[in-house]
């Protein structure tokens, strides 16, 4: 973004023109607008800007390079901890983040967060080896919660209404 389309987002604020209608005029989103001015605000600056400020000057002033933060500094999650609430129902990665960041709050953002734990996921052993007698064990595969089905006929509750045949022929399986 040109520096002098800055300044004209500036001066039409400072003339009294809404987001939506300075957007519109220097075509530009109205997000962008409202980062624009809020970014000045921070700065101190307003219209007119100084005279004597280059567009290089303008620039470092409105966007100000990261606070620089080492990796070794920044504080890393329980994954073990993580992946095990994981398993819970109605856990997300996004939630565990949120709770994450709130505790730590200089802490890895979420496309990170998500990153370093997926590494680490990667390094778990990705089999389970049972050993077991024919016969011995029953296994079920749970696929989680199930919902209910009423028949709309008679007001039945069950979770095989969709299932249930309504004309069987003479050696049908169902």
């Amino acid at each position: 973004m040109p520096m002098r389309k800055i300044g004209e987002v500036l001066r039409l604020h400072a003339g009294g023109l809404s987001k939506r209608r300075i957007a519109i005029s220097v075509n530009i989103g109205r997000t962008a607008v409202g980062d624009y001015i809020t970014r000045a605000d921070r700065a101190g600056l307003g219209w007119p800007l100084p005279e004597d400020i280059s567009d290089e000057d303008l620039e470092r002033l409105l966007f100000p390079p990261p606070p620089a933060v080492s990796p070794d500094r920044r504080p890393l999650a329980d994954w073990s901890l993580l992946h095990r609430e994981l398993k819970r129902p109605g856990v997300t990665l996004s939630l565990l983040w949120e709770e994450y960041r709130a505790v730590h709050r200089d802490g890895y953002g979420y496309s990170r967060f998500c990153e370093l734990y997926r590494a680490w996921k990667g390094g778990l052993a990705p089999t389970m080896r049972q050993a077991h007698v024919a016969g011995e064990k029953m296994f079920v595969d749970y696929a989680g919660a199930t919902m209910e089905v009423i028949d709309g006929l008679t007001g039945e509750v069950n979770w095989f209404a969709y299932f249930k045949p309504t004309r069987v022929r003479a050696g049908a399986v169902c």
